[in-house]
């Protein structure tokens, strides 16, 4: 597959992941962590169905350290991000959570064969402040505590290095992705059952919207991500990454559930300015 294909199937992800405010919105008022595991289980299933009988030999062949990195990767990247909103939840701890992209790109420097050029980061630190501007912008619940903003760190640093590592299990098949699904259901279901009290959606709209997360930000978002780094520019996707919450706030406006107003026009340009210093990095490198 050519690199440039690799990234636009990634960045999909990314377009999928605009659409989690939204969705997550519509499926109140089910709790995160039993809303992970219906999801999760959702896209397990679908990966399954995807894989086929062909894919289900594919998948006896994987290492179980593979499948174990997998599920620690996306279990302990939501566990991590819905505890920290638990005990902190304010627009410092979403920003603190939103340094994965900029993590990416900074890791990547680390993998043989990737070149990170000065314009990389510099894009990276652009793109970020656009983020910054749209979650500083937001009015958050509480004030942040020490322990919260601790675990958005950990958070974002755990799905940069499951992103990052990734890219050197270049030679497990995409298909593996759907025994992290299941795996992270289960986890999170248990999660659920020990944290929090059960509650299922209370119209079709809500169950609709448990759906729409389970086929896409929380189904195959992770399936076109595993492609976009195992063969496309990871510095790249990192930076245009930064992209999900512009879009994320712009499909609540389409909503009616957010208004717009000159911070999204600012984040817009930053966002748009860092990704371009990062494709023009990306271009010369090539």
């Amino acid at each position: 597959m050519a690199k440039g294909k690799a990234t636009a199937i990634g960045f999909s992800a990314v377009m999928m992941w605009s659409l989690l405010a939204l969705f997550t919105i519509g499926s109140a008022p089910v709790p995160p962590l039993q809303l992970n595991a219906l999801c999760f289980a959702i896209g397990g299933l679908i990966g399954l169905v995807w894989t086929g009988r062909r894919g289900l030999e594919v998948l006896r062949g994987v290492s179980w350290r593979v499948y174990a990195f997998g599920t620690l990767g996306l279990f302990g990247y939501h566990f991590l991000y819905f505890t920290a909103f638990r005990l902190s939840p304010s627009a410092e701890t979403g920003l603190i959570a939103y340094l994965w992209p900029l993590f990416i790109v900074l890791f990547s420097g680390l993998l043989p064969g990737e070149q990170l050029r000065p314009p990389h980061v510099i894009g990276a630190l652009i793109a970020f402040a656009g983020a910054a501007v749209i979650v500083l912008a937001r009015e958050g619940e509480g004030t942040g505590s020490p322990l919260g903003l601790g675990l958005a760190f950990l958070c974002a640093v755990t799905w940069a290095g499951y992103s990052v590592i990734s890219r050197r299990l270049g030679e497990v098949p995409t298909e593996s992705v759907t025994v992290f699904c299941l795996a992270t259901a289960i986890l999170s279901a248990v999660a659920h059952l020990g944290m929090e009290q059960t509650v299922w959606p209370e119209t079709p709209l809500g169950w609709a919207a448990v759906l729409a997360l389970g086929i896409g930000p929380v189904g195959a978002a992770f399936f076109t991500w595993d492609i976009g780094m195992k063969r496309g520019d990871i510095q790249l996707l990192g930076v245009a990454s930064y992209a999900a919450p512009l879009l994320s706030t712009l499909a609540l406006i389409a909503a009616g559930i957010a208004r717009p107003s000159w911070t999204i026009a600012l984040a817009a340009v930053l966002i748009a300015g860092g990704a371009a210093l990062a494709a023009r990095a990306s271009a010369r490198k090539t």
